[in-house]
């Protein structure tokens, strides 16, 4: 039973969650010989201050 985790950055809508969940779940049951109803996917919200790169918070960086 293939488990994911998928950790985003706050802002994404149901629609783009749903479609995210539905392609990861598509791409694994092909790679691994799965049937959809064996796959989960846990989807973690973060907050843009909860996220650093290069030890700059996300929502300190510049463009």
């Amino acid at each position: 039973m293939p488990i994911v985790h998928i950790h985003l950055l706050e802002g994404r809508t149901l629609e783009q969650k749903r479609a995210l969940s539905k392609k990861v779940t598509q791409a694994i049951c092909e790679a691994v010989s799965v049937p959809p109803d064996a796959v989960k996917i846990v989807l973690s919200d973060m907050a843009r201050h909860d996220y650093a790169v290069a030890g700059v918070l996300h929502c300190d960086q510049t463009k």
